[in-house]
């Protein structure tokens, strides 16, 4: 394996892509997963990548696993997995937890917003006032998620010793 992205790196990516769907079909299963005020516990792991930059593709290969479910079918497979990685991505360049608590906010308030929006009113002129809303909504919940249990994950995980132990880069 690459020095790049050794044995450990992909481990933990692995594990937070097993997390983060798991904790998503936990979320599907009490049908708070798919709707325009979504709580899935697993976007609290969204900030992971502040730590462990490896993390953002284990959780974009979560969503993916997670968005099978969608009831909005392939466009949100693609975007809103694709959200989520470059929030991921976005979040790992972050230089504090509080910052890179934002990245999941914006990209799936303005993303997942925008597939919640085209279901609902397609490319009409209805579209705009559904995304406005759909992007309050979203954004909210994801505020809640990351900013609450994600911040203490964050900070648990560097108080406990783990993020060092697991070489966190932060």
């Amino acid at each position: 394996m690459s020095e790049k992205f050794p044995v450990r790196k992909l481990a933990v990516a692995a594990v937070t892509a097993a997390m983060y769907t798991a904790l998503s079909y936990v979320a599907y299963t009490l049908n708070l997963a798919f709707a325009p005020v979504q709580f899935r516990l697993s976007e609290a792991l969204t900030v992971l990548p502040f730590l462990f930059p490896e993390t953002a593709w284990g959780l974009f290969v979560g969503c993916i696993l997670t968005n099978l479910l969608s009831q909005y079918g392939v466009v949100d497979i693609v975007f809103g997995s694709l959200a989520t990685l470059l929030a991921g991505l976005w979040s790992a360049r972050c230089r504090s937890k509080w910052t890179a608590a934002i990245p999941p906010v914006v990209c799936n308030g303005l993303i997942v917003g925008a597939v919640i929006a085209y279901a609902e009113a397609g490319f009409t002129r209805a579209f705009w006032a559904a995304w406005g809303l759909n992007l309050l909504t979203v954004s909210g919940s994801e505020a809640v998620l990351c900013f609450l249990p994600g911040i203490i994950l964050v900070d648990a995980l560097e108080k406990s010793g783990m993020a060092r132990r697991l070489g966190a880069h932060a």
